[in-house]
């Protein structure tokens, strides 16, 4: 009884192992079966897939080959034109210049200033239609300015120093020969506010005075004085070095040398109308209130004109003190 017991016991041991074993083939089968077949139709997804995106483009790259297919009996292409022709890109390379830190950059030049061409004597028939100026002077002045001879500008104005490019007015003014700069058409007022006049060397117009001769211009000195012994005025201010040297020359019969002249106050020697019963007038020489004296700078000009402005103030304050003291 026991022994068949064990027998049996045994055999559902083994029946069991075998059933156990079965079971596992089943299952390793059925792996085998199912697996494959998800793999299958993963891959006809993504082939399925692949081929709806592709296809649109593989058929578009076609078209347009088809369009450039070229046909040997014209040489064209199916769209009828002609196949267009690469040009060969050159592969030559240019030489880099070596750069140069220190060069400097070039300038140019600024155009050269045209000179002005100098003027040539010229005759009195030139300017014989405009009027000569008028003198502006009367007895006893403080003093008497002297040009050299009135310009084309000043001519037709009818007034002393009128060019704009004129220094006079502004130096007679800035030396304190008057209180307020006046205007040219004021010259006629000078004697009677400020005593004191104009006149020149020389009574004809030209453009500068250049276009007068040394002989013309000398030759006006004895008229010069005959003017300054009538009005008598205390000083004689010759405005310009050019005009002192036309009187030394009247004089002396000879050009002024270096040695001989210096600007402001003459020596006594040199007055000017000098006749019995009267010394004659002091002698101041100024520099050229013309625009086209360039060889003395603006502030030169003031220099040299201030002390004579301060000395015709201090005449015009003792005047007036005198002219107030009871008599």
């Amino acid at each position: 009884m026991e022994s068949r017991t064990q027998t049996k016991t045994s055999e559902e041991v083994k029946m069991s192992e075998e059933v156990k074993t079965a079971l596992q083939k089943a299952t390793v089968e059925a792996q085998g079966l199912f697996e494959p077949q998800i793999e299958t139709e993963m891959q006809r997804e993504d082939e399925s897939t692949e081929e709806v995106k592709t296809e649109p483009i593989e058929s578009t790259f076609a078209t347009s080959l088809q369009r450039f297919r070229h046909d040997e009996t014209n040489g064209t292409t199916s769209s009828g034109q002609l196949p267009a022709t690469l040009t060969p890109r050159s592969t030559r390379k240019r030489k880099r210049e070596p750069l140069n830190l220190d060069v400097k950059p070039t300038v140019s030049p600024s155009p050269a200033k045209k000179r002005r061409t100098p003027s040539k004597y010229t005759g009195p028939e030139v300017f014989e239609h405009l009027s000569p100026l008028n003198d502006t002077l009367a007895p006893n002045l403080i003093c008497i300015f002297v040009g050299t001879n009135p310009g084309i500008r000043t001519a037709e104005a009818g007034h002393a120093y009128a060019h704009p490019s004129n220094m006079f007015w502004k130096l007679l003014h800035s030396s304190g020969c008057t209180p307020v700069r006046l205007k040219p058409e004021q010259d006629v007022d000078l004697p009677r506010l400020y005593s004191m006049g104009n006149t020149n060397i020389v009574s004809r117009p030209s453009k500068d005075a250049a276009q007068l001769s040394k002989a013309e211009t000398s030759a006006g000195t004895p008229i010069l004085e005959m003017k300054i012994r009538k009005f008598r005025s205390e000083a004689v201010c010759i405005v310009g070095k050019g005009i002192w040297e036309a009187i030394w020359r009247w004089r002396y019969k000879r050009e002024l040398r270096k040695g001989d002249f210096e600007y402001g106050w003459q020596a006594d020697r040199e007055r000017m109308g000098v006749c019995e019963g009267w010394e004659g007038a002091r002698v101041f020489v100024s520099s050229s209130t013309s625009g086209l004296s360039a060889s003395t700078k603006p502030a030169e000009k003031e220099a040299i004109w201030k002390p004579f402005g301060e000395w015709v103030q201090q005449r015009r304050r003792e005047r007036s003190e005198a002219d107030g003291a009871p008599g």
